[in-house]
């Protein structure tokens, strides 16, 4: 296992107690400088399973033989997402192993070749391109550490004869059984057929994997050129403009890597080409959406908008507020206002209604305050979260802390004070 000494502040084994992960902690805790670095275990309880609690017993004997200390974390599935139990599973284990993980420190998993080609097989199925086909990389950058799979050329019968050679003890997990699940089907019934006629199938299959994130990653420099030259100084939008001028194929891997990097879902398959119909085709002014899992690419004026779903303050919000604490909003984020102690008279916090004015510095008369956010490129939806601030004859005096009136921006200035408005509707999800 050359190389992980270079990156290592201590090892973390997803240990579920079946025959590849016990094998995997095993081989490491031959390691002494992956010991002296700091190796332990942890055992994700999905209490999926009757034999869940004896499966957890079971990874508890096998760190005390083999002296690894050993946590274990209980999670709920959730099982309404649509998307199966199965990947509900997954979901709730990525995010406990993320929890766990300590600061540069490894989380070191024990998916091998068969594994490689299983997924190979179905991303080719599900019709991906270069970065799907490369499957699951050896090396990648995980919560705040790193995620290793140090067994992925390794065959699994490599792992059953290191476990019986050593008398290692491991579970069957019987849902693996289950040709229901598409990567049973192909495990069972589908790489069997293909190993008959070709004995080499799965590490053919591996070595395409290994060929397309090659590719992949010739490909990714140039993505990341687009996509920069695409970006505006706010990292959750682009230039409508700038992605035009792209090739379409260019396009839709720039799209893919910016909702990526923000943090958010990945884009469905038909993702980028409902975009490409439906928002860079659409007019500047039509509002154009694409939403999925609970998060949207929109189209406003020449700039392309993502990040999750925000919802517009209650239009009944009306509250009192005197400045000397923060005011805190309704679905998170505050307004606080900074160096002063306080309003002489409150304000009235409110939600925008429609139709009103505000008087800016240096204007003698009043602005529709509707054009004067349109003016400062403030998309409709952000509009929807920016609380106003109004006195008791009903006059704005701010909206949020993007616009001031001339009287409030006079206070202010007086007092070496200002308005500040946190928004803490999500705009991107964090990564599991």
């Amino acid at each position: 296992m050359p190389g992980v000494e270079d990156r290592v502040r201590g090892v973390l084994v997803g240990l579920s107690g079946g025959l590849d992960s016990v094998a995997l902690l095993h081989l490491l805790s031959t390691q002494p400088r992956i010991r002296g670095a700091g190796l332990r275990a942890l055992h994700v309880h999905h209490g999926l399973q009757p034999a869940a609690d004896d499966w957890a017993a079971h990874c508890r004997a096998v760190c005390e033989a083999l002296d690894v200390p050993l946590q274990v974390v209980r999670v709920d599935v959730a099982r309404d997402t649509g998307s199966g139990l199965e990947a509900a599973a997954r979901s709730a284990r990525r995010a406990a192993f993320a929890d766990a993980l300590r600061e540069g420190e490894v989380l070191a998993l024990a998916h091998h070749r068969d594994d490689q080609a299983e997924t190979f097989l179905l991303r080719a199925l599900r019709a991906s391109g270069p970065d799907g086909l490369a499957a699951m990389r050896p090396w990648q950058r995980f919560g705040s550490g790193w995620l290793w799979r140090p067994l992925l050329a390794v065959p699994r019968a490599g792992l059953l004869a290191h476990a019986r050679a050593h008398g290692l003890p491991w579970i069957e997990d019987p849902s693996n059984d289950d040709t229901a699940h598409d990567r049973n089907f192909l495990r069972h019934r589908v790489l069997p057929l293909l190993r008959e006629r070709w004995p080499a199938a799965d590490a053919a299959l591996a070595r395409s994997a290994a060929l397309a994130a090659e590719a992949g990653d010739l490909l990714a420099d140039e993505d990341a050129s687009a996509l920069d030259a695409a970006r505006t100084p706010d990292p959750y939008t682009l230039s409508v403009t700038a992605l035009a001028a792209l090739p379409r194929a260019r396009r839709a891997r720039v799209l893919r890597r910016w909702v990526d990097a923000l943090g958010l879902p990945p884009l469905p398959a038909q993702g980028v080409a409902r975009i490409e119909c439906d928002l860079l085709a659409a007019a500047a002014d039509a509002g154009a959406m694409f939403e999925w899992q609970g998060c949207a690419v929109r189209r406003w004026r020449d700039l392309l908008h993502a990040g999750a779903l925000p919802e517009p303050l209650p239009s009944t919000w009306r509250v009192a507020w005197d400045g000397r604490t923060p005011l805190a909003l309704p679905g998170g984020g505050e307004l606080r206002l900074e160096s002063a102690d306080g309003f002489e008279t409150p304000l009235f916090a409110h939600a925008r209604g429609g139709g009103e004015r505000i008087q800016l510095p240096g204007r003698a008369h009043s602005h529709a305050l509707k054009h004067v956010l349109q003016d400062l490129g403030v998309p409709p939806w952000r509009r929807g979260r920016l609380p106003l601030l109004s006195d008791a004859d009903g006059r704005v005096q701010a909206a949020g802390d993007l616009v001031t009136s001339a009287p409030f921006d006079t206070w202010l200035r007086a007092r070496g004070a200002r308005l500040v408005w946190r928004d803490a509707a999500p705009r991107a999800i964090p990564p599991a």
